[in-house]
């Protein structure tokens, strides 16, 4: 029987290539090949190589068996040298996943989901939430936080070894990070390779543990942190401390520990973005009359005219008296609402100069009777 050639040459291309890379090759070389295309003798044969190189390598379960055991895996003639003969067919048809296969079978052996990781890895972020007042925000501030964690040793520097001599090589595994064993299974005497239990997969082990850590490479500490509000935060963001979460795996850095800012709500002002708005109260006859008012604002208070005649609900801006941005400085606007505060108790004489002025204004110069006109035309 002819010798299959190697599907990562069938393809050209190389086996770190991605799913993009072996489509894309795929689709090239097919519509090279196709009968319909191709007119060669052996267009044929050849096109149902490229179909059968891109059915095993573009699907991962096929392509981790075909790069662990190579054409066997896929053998349904029962050949020596076959470790899964009798019968499964390609890709292991109806026996669910190839994940699932390695567990069952070989305890996790050279399974990578089950094989656990030797890297460096970063420990988890953790979350914090602080409450500020509105005008702290605004202005900023700093706030001391009590926090726990723990922080590499300053000893050892995470190594765990009293000293750079204590670390030597696992005396289980021979300083490979993983043990070889042999389990009977229902195909046979099975070789798996797993994570060395003594070491974690590190390859290393300690004699003499760091008498500062106990050998764990980090102390837990509790600390008192004085965080920095930046003047213009807003409610909802966060503030990163490094190195303040949760400590790593296999020497790897520590987590990041992420401060969410909670701010309060004012009485009165109120935040859009950089903006700030302000509902004032202004008695009717200064609206009528005009007047100058003195107007709070998120720093000082200012001063401010309302023209005569200036209608309920007008809106004013105050340029420059809104939020200085935190990146570029650059403050927002107030705005002013003008609201109109008409007086619910009045004197005889307040009563009776008010009819003397409603006496003297023409009927069809009241806001109500032009509305009204409007819907009898």
């Amino acid at each position: 029987m002819a010798t299959k050639r190697d599907y990562y040459e069938v393809l050209g291309i190389n086996k770190s290539a991605s799913k993009d890379e072996i489509k894309s090759a795929y689709r090239k070389l097919a519509k090279q090949y196709h009968p319909d295309n191709n007119k060669s003798p052996d267009a044929a044969d050849k096109f149902k190589e490229v179909t059968e190189a891109y059915d095993v390598l573009y699907d991962d379960n096929k392509r981790k068996l075909y790069d662990q055991y190579g054409h066997a895996a896929f053998d349904q003639n029962g050949e020596q040298g076959n470790p899964f003969a009798g019968g499964f067919g390609n890709g292991f048809s109806g026996f669910g996943d190839f994940e699932d296969i390695f567990g069952q079978f070989f305890g996790g052996g050279r399974s990578g989901g089950a094989q656990r990781s030797t890297r460096p890895q970063k420990g988890n972020d953790r979350l914090m939430r602080i409450k500020i007042s509105f005008m702290d925000a605004i202005n900023g501030k700093t706030v001391p936080i009590s926090v726990s964690y723990d922080k590499v040793c300053s000893k050892c520097n995470g190594t765990g070894a009293n000293s750079a001599n204590d670390i030597v090589s696992c005396s289980h595994c021979g300083g490979r990070g993983s043990t070889r064993t042999v389990k009977q299974t229902l195909f046979g005497a099975m070789e798996s390779e797993v994570t060395c239990q003594y070491c974690g997969g590190t390859g290393k082990e300690v004699k003499n543990k760091c008498t500062q850590c106990g050998g764990s490479g980090y102390t837990h500490v509790n600390e008192t942190l004085n965080v920095k509000i930046n003047p213009g935060i807003n409610n909802g963001q966060q503030i990163r401390l490094t190195g303040k979460g949760d400590k790593g795996l296999n020497g790897g850095p520590s987590g990041d520990l992420y401060i969410e800012v909670l701010v309060q709500e004012h009485d009165y002002f109120k935040r859009n973005g950089n903006d700030i708005i302000l509902n004032i109260p202004v008695d009717f006859f200064d609206l009528t009359l005009g007047t100058n008012i003195e107007v709070p604002t998120v720093y000082n208070m200012v001063d401010l005219k309302i023209p005569a005649g200036t209608q309920p609900g007008t809106t004013m801006k105050l340029r420059g008296k809104g939020v200085k941005d935190m990146r570029t400085g650059n403050p927002g606007d107030q705005y002013v609402v003008i609201n109109a505060k008409v007086p619910t108790k009045l004197s005889r004489s307040q009563v009776k100069d008010l009819e003397k002025f409603v006496s003297t204004y023409d009927k069809d110069e009241k806001s109500y009777e032009k509305f009204l006109k409007s819907f009898k035309k």
